[in-house]
């Protein structure tokens, strides 16, 4: 049985099929996978670098997060990362180069040479607040630069203009051959990352096993939606490239869609939902426009992953396709849970996705099936 592999639908390239766009500059050997036709993905919600820089207590956060996503990628191996949002905290970040925390956030992946992509949350770019307490008796305190040897050279360049999408996705491309992610569409903005990645086999690259299709859900510097322009350039490109609907899909985006509150389990969770913590309301995007009746009506449509909550970890059966939350992973932002990531796998022949959680202190629980359409609950 062959090998698993990765392959980037360029958004620019819509006339080109997706067999026919590669990644040349990307070493060969960091895109295939071990042999057994496994594609192992973890999932980094909500680390929220960042956090309180100012403070005593923000910087040792970061170190509590990037000790977690060491410990989850030591114990899984996985082949893939996804970033689910939430990567830093914006709006607490005193600096105009937000990419330094962005760039601490990616290094444990970047550090075992595993390649990743990411999406937006509405932390990412959000405005500068103001803390009360710098109007206190000690006065502002001064501003530094996070890290030492920064592009930052003067009171001008540590500002507090923030760094919006489109300068954190450059920064992230550019300095990281590792980086799977993109800008999509200009068509899009101010939504950015909307993009399509496959996975396919070593033996044939040109029947692919399940394309991950990323979108942002918004906030931050604008509203919290999956627009319709947004959902009209997922029908359009699936219909382009999976135009059967033959081959899986899994999407990502970061604020759960309304569908989520609409199957959220009332108290405990109990089968069909597999989960361990439903701790708090789903806090939904603002609107729907459209995107989730298209998932619906795609028999390929067979998962959605979100984070932006993190006092829930449930995966929940919507009509034929389940929606699921990632697992806190950051010891930034709010909520004491326990911190771990969700792992999804994708099983080539037959084709089967199944997750499970991976916490922080190497336990596992909440494994599912996901397709074929199966629940399987076991915890460890």
């Amino acid at each position: 049985m062959g090998r698993l592999l990765l392959l980037l639908i360029s958004p620019y390239l819509y006339s080109l099929l997706i067999s026919a766009v590669a990644l040349p500059t990307k070493p060969e050997g960091y895109h295939k996978l071990r042999p057994g036709a496994l594609f192992k993905i973890a999932l980094f919600a909500d680390l929220h670098f960042g956090e309180a820089e100012s403070t005593d207590w923000g910087p040792l956060q970061d170190v509590n997060s990037t000790r977690v996503m060491s410990s989850v990628l030591d114990d899984e191996n996985p082949d893939f990362v996804i970033y689910l949002g939430d990567v830093i905290t914006a709006n607490n970040i005193a600096i105009r180069n937000a990419s330094l925390y962005w760039d601490q956030a990616v290094s444990p992946t970047r550090a075992k040479g595993i390649p990743w992509a990411s999406v937006f949350g509405n932390h990412d770019d959000a405005a500068f607040e103001w803390p009360i307490e710098w109007f206190s008796a000690p006065g502002i305190p001064k501003i530094h630069c996070p890290v030492a040897n920064s592009s930052c050279s003067g009171e001008e360049d540590c500002s507090f203009k923030g760094t919006q999408r489109l300068e954190l996705m450059k920064n992230e491309i550019e300095q990281n051959a590792l980086s799977y992610s993109q800008f999509g569409p200009n068509e899009l903005w101010p939504s950015v990352s909307n993009y399509v990645l496959q996975v396919f086999s070593s033996e044939n690259p040109k029947s692919p096993v399940a394309f991950l299709y990323f979108l942002d859900s918004g906030g931050g510097s604008y509203p919290e939606v999956i627009s319709s322009a947004q959902a009209e350039w997922f029908q359009k490109k699936a219909l382009e490239i999976n135009p059967d609907s033959r081959v899986p899909e899994i999407i990502f985006w970061h604020i759960p869609s309304r569908a989520y509150k609409k199957v959220a389990p009332l108290f405990g969770i109990h089968k069909p939902c597999v989960g361990s913590i439903n701790k708090e309301k789903v806090a939904t995007q603002e609107a729907e426009m459209g995107i989730m009746k298209l998932l619906v009506e795609r028999v390929s449509a067979k998962a959605v992953f979100v984070g932006h909550n993190h006092g829930l970890d449930w995966c929940c059966p919507y009509e034929k396709l389940w929606l699921c939350f990632a697992r806190h992973t950051g010891y930034g932002g709010y909520g004491n849970w326990d911190r771990g990531a969700r792992i999804v796998e994708i099983t080539q022949q037959p084709f089967s996705i199944k997750s499970w959680i991976r916490m922080e202190d190497g336990s596992v629980h909440s494994e599912v099936v996901l397709s074929p359409f199966i629940n399987r609950d076991k915890s460890t």
